[in-house]
C-alpha cells in the first residue's frame, strides 16, 4: 500500500473518532428533548409543525403505536413519490421536458428512496425532473434517514428506562432529527461542496464546447483557415458542443451522504465531475457518510448513563470497517496480475501492472476509490465514485462482505447502531449460556422473547439476500440481467440482492436492473430488508422498557471490556461468514481462484 493511501484512511478514521464525542453529545440533547444549538432558529418551525400536524409533543407511544406511525410515514412517502414520478411531465421545474417515469421503474424508485436504499435503475439526469429530484428524492433522503434515527432512539430509551410502557413519540423524534441534526449539517455541507465545484442550479443544461472542436479566431498568430477540416463537400461537420444536464445537485449530495442514502443526481453518482469534482470534495463526502454513525455510538453511551459502552461499540464498528478497507485498498493498488502474465506470454519485458484503474477516476486513484467503496458499503450509504464491477475479485469481495455483515460497521444513520445492538443481545445471551449465568445487558435481563426478536432482526436480511439471489440465478428473467457470463455474472446478482436487502443501494453496475423482474424483486428485497428489521427492533425496545433494572454484581459480564469487544466481533463475523461464505465461494472467491491463480 502507498503512504498516501494509508494517510487518507488514518486521517478519515482520526476525524471520525475526534468528532464522535461532540456530535454524540449534541444528538443526545436532541433525543432527550433539550434545546440544542440551533434551537433559536428552528424552535418556532418545530412548534408550527406540531400545531399544523396536530401532534401532541408531550404524549408518548408504546412500541405498537410507534411502529404503526413509522409504517404510516413510509406508506405516505411511497405513494407521494410514486405519484410525483408518474405526473412529472405535467408539473413545473421540468426544463428538459421529461416524460412520466414508467410504472414499474417508478415503483422501484419510490420503494428505494423511502427505505433509505436509493438503488437506482435509471439515469437521474435523463429520467427525473428537478421537482422530482428535490420534492421527491431529496425530501425522502431526509425522512428515511430521520426514521432510522428515530427507531434507534426508541431502542435506546427501551434500554435506559425502567418499568415504562412507552418508548417516545415517533413524530417528535422525526421532526427533531430533521430540524436539529440533518438540516443544519446539510446547510453547512452543501455550500462547502459548491465551493469545490458541485453544481447547484435550476437550469436544465449547459452546452460545453470540446477543445478540439473550438472554432479558431482570426489574428496575426492565429489566422482563420478558409477551408477548415470538415468543410469539404460530403464530409461531416465536427462536433461543436455537448449538452450536459445540470440541476440542484449540491443540496441532494449533502443529504445523500449525511443521511447515508447514496442516490446520485447523475447516473455516474459521485464519479461525475459535477457531483464530486475534487479530492477535497471526495474526502468531505466520505467524512459525511460516517460522522453521524460514529456520533450516535456516543449518543447511546450518554443516554444509558455509561459512555464507555458507546466507546466499546464504536471500537467494534471501526475494527469491522478498517480491516476490510485496508484489504480492499491493497487489492486495488496491487493491480491486475493478468496484465503482467499477458506481457510475459507475448515476450515483452515483464513489468508491474500498477494500480487497477479500470472503472476509476484518476482524480481519486485506486486508494481513494477503494476506501470510498469500503466506507459506502459499511455505512449503508451506497454512493459510488468508481464502478465496483471493475474491481479485482478480492477487491470487490470487501464491499460485499461489509454489506453482508448487516452493515453494522458504522452502518446507516440509526440502522447501523440498532443492528449492532441486536448482535450485542445475541452475544450477551450466548456468553451467558457459556458461563452458566443469566444473561444481562446494562441491567436488563435478556429473556427468550428478546432473543427471538434479535434473531428475527438478524436473520431477515440473509434470508432475503440468499433467496433472492437463488431465484434470480435459476430463472430466465433473472439470468438475463448480468452483462457478464459465468462467475462474475453470479457476483453481480449476489451484489444486487446484498445491496437491496441491506438497504445500501450501491451496485456492481454490470446488472441490467430496469426489467420487470428486477424492478419487482429488488423492490421486495428493499421492503423486507428495512421493515423486517425495524419491527423486531421496536418490539425489543418495548420489551426492554418494561423490565426492571438489576444491579450489577460480581458475576455480571462487563460489556465495555476488550474481551467482550473481541467476543462481539467474533459473533458478527461468524454469523455473517457462515451465512454467506458458500455464496461468496461461488462468486468472487471462485473468480479469483479460476482466473488469478
Amino acid at each position: 500500500m502507498t503512504s498516501s493511501g494509508l494517510l487518507q484512511i488514518a486521517l478519515l478514521i482520526g476525524l471520525l473518532v475526534a468528532l464522535a464525542k461532540p456530535f454524540g453529545a449534541y444528538m443526545a440533547r436532541v433525543f432527550e428533548g433539550g434545546r440544542p444549538g440551533p434551537g433559536g432558529l428552528f424552535g418556532p418551525v418545530e412548534r408550527l409543525l406540531y400545531r399544523v400536524c396536530q401532534i401532541d409533543a408531550r404524549s408518548e407511544m408504546g412500541w405498537k403505536d410507534y411502529t404503526k406511525s413509522m409504517l404510516l410515514l413510509h406508506l405516505v412517502g411511497l405513494l407521494a413519490l410514486y405519484g410525483l414520478q408518474r405526473a412529472q411531465a405535467w408539473l413545473p421545474l421540468n426544463p428538459l421536458h421529461l416524460g412520466p417515469v414508467p410504472p414499474q421503474l417508478a415503483f422501484n424508485t419510490a420503494v428505494s428512496f423511502v427505505t433509505n436504499t436509493n438503488w437506482q435503475n435509471y439515469a437521474g439526469e435523463r429520467t427525473l425532473s428537478h421537482l422530482s429530484q428535490m420534492a421527491g428524492l431529496t425530501a425522502q433522503n431526509f425522512l428515511s434517514a430521520a426514521s432510522g434515527m428515530a427507531v434507534l432512539a426508541a431502542l435506546v430509551r427501551g434500554i435506559a428506562r425502567r418499568h415504562s410502557d412507552t418508548i417516545g413519540n415517533f413524530w417528535v423524534d422525526v421532526v427533531r432529527t430533521v430540524l436539529y441534526v440533518l438540516l443544519p449539517l446539510s446547510l453547512v455541507l452543501a455550500p462547502a461542496l459548491v465551493s469545490q465545484g458541485v453544481v447547484q442550479t435550476l437550469r436544465g443544461s449547459v452546452v460545453l464546447t470540446p477543445l478540439e472542436a473550438a472554432v479558431p479566431t482570426s489574428g496575426a498568430n492565429n489566422p482563420v483557415d478558409p477551408h477548415p477540416p470538415g468543410s469539404e463537400p460530403g464530409s461531416q461537420s465536427p462536433e461543436i458542443g455537448k449538452v450536459v444536464p445540470l440541476g440542484p445537485v449540491a443540496s441532494q449530495v449533502a443529504i445523500k451522504n449525511l443521511g447515508t442514502n447514496g442516490g446520485g443526481f447523475f447516473n455516474a453518482n459521485a464519479a461525475h465531475p459535477f457531483e464530486n469534482p475534487t479530492p477535497l470534495s471526495n474526502f468531505l463526502q466520505m467524512l459525511a457518510m460516517g460522522i453521524l454513525g460514529a456520533g450516535l455510538c456516543l449518543t447511546f453511551g450518554i443516554q444509558v448513563g455509561d459512555r464507555r459502552q458507546g466507546w466499546a461499540v464504536l471500537t467494534a464498528m471501526l475494527v469491522l470497517l478498517v480491516l476490510p478497507m485496508l484489504f480492499c485498498v491493497h487489492q486495488e493498488q496491487s493491480g491486475n496480475p493478468l496484465l503482467m502474465r499477458l506481457g510475459a506470454e507475448a515476450g515483452a519485458v515483464p513489468i508491474l501492472p500498477g494500480e487497477n484503474m479500470e472503472g476509476k477516476e484518476v482524480r481519486f486513484g485506486a486508494s481513494g476509490s477503494a476506501a470510498w467503496a469500503s466506507l459506502t458499503t459499511a455505512t449503508s450509504c451506497g454512493a459510488v465514485n468508481s464502478m465496483h464491477d471493475s474491481f479485482t475479485p478480492l477487491g470487490g469481495l470487501a464491499p460485499l462482505f461489509l454489506m453482508q455483515l448487516g452493515e453494522v460497521a458504522l452502518g446507516g444513520v440509526g440502522s447501523g447502531l440498532y443492528g449492532m445492538l441486536l448482535y450485542i443481545v445475541v452475544a450477551v445471551f450466548a456468553a451467558g449460556l457459556l458461563v452458566g449465568r443469566s444473561p444481562e445487558y446494562l441491567g436488563k435481563k435478556i429473556e427468550p422473547y428478546d432473543m427471538k426478536m434479535a434473531s428475527l432482526g438478524i436473520l431477515a436480511m440473509p434470508l432475503v439476500v440468499l433467496i433472492g439471489t437463488a431465484v434470480a440465478s435459476v430463472t430466465e428473467a433473472g439470468a438475463a440481467g448480468p452483462s457478464n457470463p459465468g462467475i462474475h455474472g453470479f457476483s453481480e446478482i449476489l451484489y444486487a440482492f446484498s445491496s437491496c436487502g441491506n438497504n445500501n443501494g450501491s451496485a456492481f453496475a454490470g446488472l441490467n436492473g430496469d426489467t420487470p423482474f428486477y424492478n419487482l424483486a429488488l423492490a421486495l428485497a428493499m421492503l423486507a430488508g428495512r421493515f423486517l428489521v425495524m419491527i423486531p427492533v421496536l418490539a425489543l425496545a418495548g420489551s426492554l422498557a418494561r423490565k426492571k433494572v438489576t444491579p450489577a454484581g460480581p458475576g455480571t459480564l462487563p460489556t465495555d471490556s476488550p474481551l467482550f469487544i473481541a467476543w462481539l466481533l467474533a459473533v458478527v463475523v461468524i454469523v455473517g461468514g457462515l451465512t454467506f461464505f458458500p455464496a461468496l465461494a461461488l462468486g468472487p472467491i471462485a473468480e479469483y481462484v479460476t482466473h488469478f491463480k
